[in-house]
């Protein structure tokens, strides 16, 4: 599935607004004001909440929970060594976990596991800034890949806040 993701530019906090390939909204990022450490609400266009994001704070390095139904769904940390280049891992519970690995401008990414690709992050066709088109194989967790799109977002792009 291919998904169209773009930061609001005038917004109270972090939002994000995630649509399909056609154009349609599918999803609602809301970004939370005046927290310590980024929060933010992943939900569908009812309102509904599908998943939390939550910025782990006092850690060396970005490091974000997921969670869903209020349990933890995932953790997404980035690496902290490495040269010219991104690098974050995606832990799950069981042996599912996901890599993602990205070029040293942060606008290319692509989601593996167990050294296969699963999804790809691209900013390359968008001019404006902070849209991305993500690419999601069939069967995969779009919204585990999309909620830690935006968490890889957040943790690469701290100075344009």
């Amino acid at each position: 599935m291919r998904y169209i993701m773009k930061q609001k530019l005038f917004s109270f906090g972090n939002d994000f607004l995630i649509k399909n390939e056609q154009g349609q909204d599918l999803f609602f990022v809301d970004g939370k004001v005046f927290t310590l450490g980024d929060k933010l609400s992943f939900k569908d266009l009812r309102g509904n909440e599908l998943a939390f994001l939550q910025q782990k704070l006092l850690t060396i390095g970005a490091t974000y929970y997921i969670y869903r139904s209020g349990n933890l769904y995932a953790t997404v940390k980035k690496s902290l060594f490495t040269l010219f280049r991104c690098r974050f891992s995606i832990d799950v519970p069981g042996p599912e976990d996901l890599e993602a690995d990205g070029n040293f401008l942060d606008h290319e990414y692509t989601f593996t596991r167990h050294g296969n690709p699963i999804a790809t992050v691209s900013k390359k066709w968008f001019t404006f800034a902070d849209t991305y088109g993500v690419d999601i194989a069939e069967g995969e967790d779009d919204i585990l890949i999309l909620a830690s799109t935006v968490v890889i977002d957040m943790a690469c792009h701290k100075h344009r806040d």
